[in-house]
C-alpha cells in the first residue's frame, strides 16, 4: 500500500478545528452588541448601523452560492485528474457547501414559521 498519496491527518484535524472555529464564533458588530446588551448609547441609531434583514439574508444566499460553485469547480477538476487539487481541499470545500445550504435552509424555515405564527394571530 502506497501511503505517499494519503493525505495528512493532522492537517486534515487543523482544517476541521478552523471551520468549525468559524462557524462557532460569530461576529457582532458594535451596535448589535449594544441592542443585544440593552445599552442605549445617544446618538446611536441602530437602524443607521445595521442592515436590513434582506440584505444580510441576500448576501448569505450569495455566500453559499459562491461556496457550492468552488466545491463544484474542485469537484469537477479532481475528477479530471488534476494533480493541484488535493481530495481534502474538495471534501472540505464540499463541506462548507453543505453545511452553508443547511443553515440557510434552517433560517428560511424559521422565517416562515415566524411569519406564519403572525399571521394567525388573532386581532
Amino acid at each position: 500500500m502506497n501511503v505517499s498519496n494519503r493525505p495528512d491527518i493532522n492537517q486534515l484535524l487543523l482544517n476541521m478545528r478552523d471551520i468549525k472555529s468559524q462557524v462557532q464564533a460569530p461576529s457582532q458588530s458594535p451596535a448589535a452588541l449594544d441592542v443585544a446588551d440593552g445599552i442605549s448609547r445617544p446618538g446611536l441609531n441602530v437602524q443607521d448601523t445595521t442592515p436590513a434583514f434582506g440584505e444580510l439574508f441576500n448576501k448569505a444566499i450569495d455566500n453559499v452560492n459562491g461556496l457550492q460553485q468552488n466545491a463544484s469547480a474542485l469537484s469537477s477538476a479532481y475528477a479530471r485528474g488534476d494533480e493541484s487539487v488535493d481530495i481534502t481541499d474538495v471534501m472540505i470545500a464540499s463541506e462548507k457547501s453543505r453545511v452553508g445550504f443547511q443553515a440557510t435552509v434552517q433560517v428560511r424555515n424559521k422565517v416562515i414559521e415566524a411569519y406564519q405564527d403572525i399571521m394567525n394571530m388573532p386581532i
